[in-house]
């Protein structure tokens, strides 16, 4: 109790000195705390000096010796939640954290968001967000429980909702401010967290998530399961949705391969919506996603967001992803009775489908017909067919594909081409390898290590070392760094040739590269330098096997080192 009157003393003498004479209602307000009441004088008179305007200053003459605590802080608060006094309890809110050097509790800061979101205040309520969202970030990095703090803010906000009579704009601020301060993957929780306690947010608060995403560096696939929400949550895109997706597509290096999707389906160019949708459901069938897909696809018909043509030509992929080769056979005849022409990305998704399920000969017969009815193959057409042959042992299938693909001005994939290769190397028929690269690459066909491996090993086999090495530097000059097979196969056709001195070198340049050598690299070198009598160097390598923890197939002891 003397403690109390202690506090309340020195604003009276504090008056007294600035010839300031005290209200009645401050004599009460002191009184009321020196005997102990309750908090409810203290907050009638704070809220009545803030609408009278009292400034600062004023304020700080007033209320030096009262203390405030975190109850009466909201009470206030809550007492100026109506519009008309938003600004008063924004005041109100910052002259306690400068003047009373008090640090804002979630519950302060969130009863006066609501305040001023309700107001209508768009800059101060945002401001107030971009704050506290602050604050609550480096809580997250400092206690590094991001999972569990990422959705405090969002349920004092919805705790605190109805206290104020608040309304959902608030929430709409929310994600907004979110996504501006860059945090697009807690927006999105929160988005998702509030469609489920009710709260639907507007398209305008979307396009601004999505718009963050396309600018940040690793929000390309991210900004597509933002896209599928929206269209599951039937909130239907506008032309700024369709231009910002539009814009992630190229900066994805996707734009392309959708246009070329849609090219040999439809057979035209499309509007940038219908680009974007198709886009959508094409990669969620891909990873393989189908119902998700379907519905989604649904969504779109409904509202006329996607061509029927393509429709059916994705229901025939997304049948045929899933393995129902008859169901898409009958969606494709549904498709053809229904007056649609038959397109090349049907045709192709059909082709894959019967070289999965290794049906060569179906798959050929379906590149015939498509051929005969106008439609042209494209690269993953004859890609498919083409390595399914080179498994199926049609390997004059697959070099018949590769030679036509060029003549139409296509090159096979790496996947494609290195698959004959392989073929053609351990049939030991390097002379045709050789000359189909020669005629790939002049084409601007680019090997890569696989091909070149592929390659060494088949000269290996004919013990052709010129061959071997002229191929080892060409991946030099390429800039293709060998790695642990291609060093492999060197080193062991090396020894067996004899040359062991080359092997060695090899095995240094090897190291120098950080390559850590394997025991089928060290173990060939070894014998051949024991039968060749350099014992020094033989164990100097042993040891180098023991000190890695590898084990000869011999021990070296027992071998002859006549």
């Amino acid at each position: 109790m003397i403690s109390i009157i202690r506090r309340s003393l020195p604003a009276l003498v504090n008056l007294h000195l600035k010839n300031e004479r005290p209200t009645k209602q401050f004599f009460r307000l002191s009184h009321h705390l020196a005997v102990g009441g309750s908090s409810e004088p203290i907050v009638s008179s704070l809220c009545d000096s803030l609408r009278k305007g009292l400034n600062w200053d004023m304020l700080n003459r007033r209320y030096d010796s009262v203390v405030l605590d975190d109850r009466i802080i909201e009470i206030v608060l809550l007492e100026l939640k109506e519009p008309l006094e938003a600004k008063k309890a924004l005041s109100f809110f910052h002259w306690v954290a400068h003047s009373k050097k008090i640090t804002h509790g979630l519950k302060a800061y969130c009863l006066t968001v609501h305040i001023l979101a309700r107001a209508r205040l768009v800059k101060d309520a945002p401001g107030l967000l971009h704050s506290l969202l602050n604050r609550n970030r480096e809580i997250e990095i400092e206690t590094e429980c991001e999972s569990s703090t990422r959705l405090l803010v969002v349920n004092m906000l919805l705790s605190t909702y109805r206290m104020t009579n608040s309304c959902p704009f608030v929430f709409e601020l929310l994600v907004q401010t979110y996504s501006k301060l860059g945090m697009f993957e807690t927006a999105f929780d929160v988005c998702r967290y509030l469609d489920d306690q009710g709260f639907s947010l507007s398209l305008g608060t979307f396009n601004t998530l999505v718009y963050v995403i396309r600018k940040s560096a690793d929000g390309s696939g991210f900004i597509w399961k933002v896209y599928e929400h929206m269209i599951q949550k039937r909130i239907y895109p506008n032309e700024v949705t369709v231009r910002i997706l539009i814009d992630a597509l190229c900066k994805a290096g996707e734009l392309q391969m959708f246009l070329d999707i849609i090219d040999r389906i439809h057979g035209k160019r499309c509007s940038p919506s219908v680009i974007v949708n198709t886009s959508l459901v094409y990669r969620i069938l891909r990873e393989g996603r189908i119902q998700e897909g379907i519905a989604s696809l649904k969504r779109m018909l409904q509202k006329n967001m996607i061509l029927d043509t393509i429709s059916y030509s994705l229901i025939v992929y997304a049948k045929l992803k899933s393995g129902e080769l008859d169901s898409a056979k009958e969606i494709y005849g549904e498709m053809l009775k229904r007056g649609f022409h038959p397109n090349s990305f049907v045709h192709t998704v059909f082709i894959q489908a019967y070289c999965d399920k290794g049906m060569v000969e179906e798959a050929l017969n379906l590149m015939e017909e498509m051929e005969s009815i106008g439609l042209k193959p494209y690269n993953d057409t004859y890609n498919s067919l083409i390595m399914k042959c080179a498994r199926t042992g049609a390997l004059a299938n697959s070099i018949l594909l590769c030679e036509e693909m060029t003549k139409n001005g296509m090159l096979p994939s790496s996947a494609a081409f290195n698959e004959v290769v392989e073929k053609l190397c351990l049939a030991g028929n390097m002379k045709e390898a050789d000359e189909m690269l020669t005629t790939l690459t002049d084409k601007g066909f680019v090997p890569n290590v696989t091909l070149y491996s592929h390659l060494i090993d088949g000269y290996g086999r004919e013990r052709n070392i010129q061959e071997v090495k002229k191929l080892y530097y060409e991946m030099e000059f390429r800039s293709l760094s060998p790695g642990l097979p291609i060093f492999s196969s060197l080193i062991r056709m090396l020894c067996e040739c004899g040359k062991l001195e080359e092997a060695d070198k090899y095995l240094s340049i090897m190291k120098s590269r950080s390559l850590d050598p394997t025991i089928c690299i060290y173990e060939p070198l070894i014998h051949g330098l024991l039968r060749h009598g350099n014992k020094g160097r033989a164990h100097q390598l042993y040891h180098e096997v023991l000190q890695k923890g590898l084990k000869l197939s011999q021990p070296i002891e027992d071998l002859d080192v006549s």
